[in-house]
């Protein structure tokens, strides 16, 4: 099956580039409220399951017994830019733990957020593994690791019991045989599994409502989406999409973006999980679809409304400023 066009890129009056992709969206009892192109390929979800992962952070305890703040919950779903307050946050979550950053196996990179990274190459220094945009999800993991006591040594590889535990919790949202498909190692060197959109969207409406889910489970999800809400600065960073997304809508919706042009999202109000995948990998576009999708399935209006409408039509200039084109959603994401 061809994936449909589902962004476009004017220039001059014309399409001249344009993106391909996969959209689903699931209710809760599993059934298809929007389907385009393959959605039962399997794909790598990256970053986008974060949400999933971070669920025995809340089901062992480790968040009350470590009292971990909402911020630092938000930070172990999130893919953030390295900013001094997620750096601080993730050092927190360990301290509290009683391990360091020496105990990360995520590896370390330059800021994601071009201001933070700068700001630490002015001052001479070089990144730390506390900079990775993963490490919130690592500490998160850190302090299961120490609630269980489990060593947390070699925590990335397949095989160790901490990360059965992880993959078992993703395995398990999205109704998915994780020992029967793709395996690749992500950017922080964890396991990713490919898994179809389908299946993934219907984790994200469980997500969201808790229905089909364990009672612990389904309020570690509440809990997770809560923190997330109230902390939306913790998830991405200066004017990141989710952060901006999620600070007009809060509650209404949890999304998280994934590498290669993965968006993911749980909509309680409406009972919907919405999975996403752009063919060339482009998150420009995954962006653009998501902001498409929210403003077809929520009822929105005033500022909300405004700040998710200009993500889904937008004007792009050039250097002096002027307006060369537009990047648009696709007619076939109009409801």
């Amino acid at each position: 099956m061809s994936d449909p066009i589902l962004v476009e890129i004017t220039r001059g009056g014309i399409v001249e580039s344009f993106h391909h992709g996969a959209v689903a969206v699931v209710d809760a009892d599993g059934g298809s409220v929007l389907a385009l192109g393959d959605i039962d390929r399997p794909i790598f979800p990256r970053s986008a399951v974060k949400g999933f992962q971070a669920l025995p952070l809340i089901e062992s305890g480790a968040a009350d017994r470590f009292h971990l703040t909402d911020a630092e919950i938000a930070l172990a779903c999130a893919s953030h830019s390295g900013e001094p307050r997620h750096v601080g946050a993730a050092a927190s979550m360990l301290g509290k733990a009683g391990l360091d950053l020496h105990c990360l196996e995520c590896g370390a990179h330059w800021p994601m957020g071009d201001k933070a990274a700068r700001a630490l190459a002015g001052e001479g220094k070089s990144p730390l593994p506390l900079h990775n945009n993963c490490s919130g999800k690592h500490a998160g993991f850190i302090c299961v690791a120490v609630q269980e006591k489990i060593d947390p040594n070699g925590y990335i590889q397949p095989d160790h019991p901490l990360m059965r535990e992880i993959s078992a919790a993703l395995g398990a949202m999205t109704a998915f045989d994780l020992s029967k498909t793709a395996r690749g190692v992500d950017g922080c060197s964890i396991p990713t599994y490919a898994i179809p959109l389908r299946n993934i969207a219907h984790g994200f409406a469980k997500f969201a409502t808790g229905q089909g889910l364990a009672p612990e489970r389904a309020k570690a999800a509440t809990r997770l989406r809560k923190a997330v809400a109230a902390e939306p600065f913790m998830v991405a960073g200066t004017d990141r999409f989710d952060t901006v997304v999620m600070e007009a809508l809060r509650e209404r919706a949890f999304i998280k973006t994934g590498a290669e042009g993965v968006y993911c999202a749980a909509l309680p109000e409406a009972g919907l999980g919405i999975a996403l995948k752009i063919e060339d990998g482009a998150g420009r576009a995954a962006e653009t679809v998501m902001a498409a999708l929210l403003r077809r399935f929520l009822k929105l209006d005033g500022d909300a409304a405004a700040v998710i409408a200009a993500r889904t039509d937008h004007a792009m200039k050039n250097w002096n400023g002027i307006e060369v084109g537009r990047m648009r959603a696709g007619a076939l994401l109009n409801g």
